[in-house]
């Protein structure tokens, strides 16, 4: 079964914020930067919200 346009966005956009997140987190991590680690962790829960909530 094929995707709808705007749900393909929405899972697109899910999927960058998951991918942001765990560079964010990596880099946090390996230079030791809490504000950096602390974004990822938003930018996941904001991954985790959208697929939550977003039902096309």
């Amino acid at each position: 079964m094929r995707r709808s346009r705007p749900d393909e966005q929405m899972w697109r956009v899910e999927w960058g914020l998951g991918l942001l997140a765990v560079v964010l987190a990596v880099t946090g991590i390996l230079t030791e930067t809490v504000w950096v680690l602390g974004v990822g962790a938003w930018t996941l829960i904001a991954a985790g919200l959208i697929e939550m909530i977003y039902r096309p």
